[in-house]
């Protein structure tokens, strides 16, 4: 598989409260933490990546990629995670995905990255059938600005924010199952049977 020039941020910044307040990058789903399933799934589909988490930084830390912070104290939600995202990445197309959806298909890189150029898209977010999946998505590094100014005005809704730009939705084959978001207790035991080879 060609790795392509984008900068993953695995979204890990989160109280976790439908959880129990748990870390969800550490929760176990399938005999390992659930950040571990989705670097394997992220790693061989880009050429860096970074994770960006407000707290239990020592572990993901060992887990050998950046970590990096909101730069507001607090849990702030997913649009301030891409903010921190866009900030440090290298490359100009920067992929978002949560830490707490263990199966992403293998070329989700891919094909967020052609439909964005294709489309001459700014963002290019997942749908899997059923609905949009806006923590799935791929920004181009030029709405760092206007980012930080739907931020700065305490506005939170990601839509809304996506909306204001050149947006392509991409559906995926068998999008429920790989977009499966492990949210809470029940979740994980009603999921916790092995992925089909």
């Amino acid at each position: 598989m060609t790795k392509q020039r984008v900068t993953a941020v695995v979204l890990a910044g989160g109280r976790g409260q439908r959880m129990g307040g748990q870390d969800k990058g550490w929760v176990i789903f399938r005999e390992k933490p659930m950040i571990q399933h989705v670097l394997e799934q992220i790693d061989p589909q880009v050429d860096h990546i970074i994770i960006n988490a407000n707290r239990s930084f020592e572990r993901y830390q060992a887990l050998g990629h950046p970590v990096i912070e909101d730069g507001v104290e607090g849990f702030h939600g997913p649009l301030m995670g891409m903010l921190t995202g866009l900030k440090h990445s290298a490359n100009d197309w920067v992929l978002f995905v949560p830490c707490d959806t263990p199966a992403l298909p293998s070329d989700l890189a891919e094909q967020l990255l052609n439909a964005a150029k294709e489309s001459g898209a700014d963002i290019a977010v997942a749908h899997d059938g059923e609905r949009l999946q806006p923590v799935i998505a791929l920004l181009h590094k030029s709405l760092l600005p206007s980012l930080e100014v739907w931020l700065e005005e305490g506005k939170r809704k990601i839509d809304r924010w996506f909306m204001q730009h050149k947006m392509i939705v991409v559906p995926f084959e068998h999008g429920q199952e790989v977009f499966m978001n492990l949210n809470t207790p029940v979740d994980l035991k009603q999921n916790e049977s092995p992925l089909c080879a």
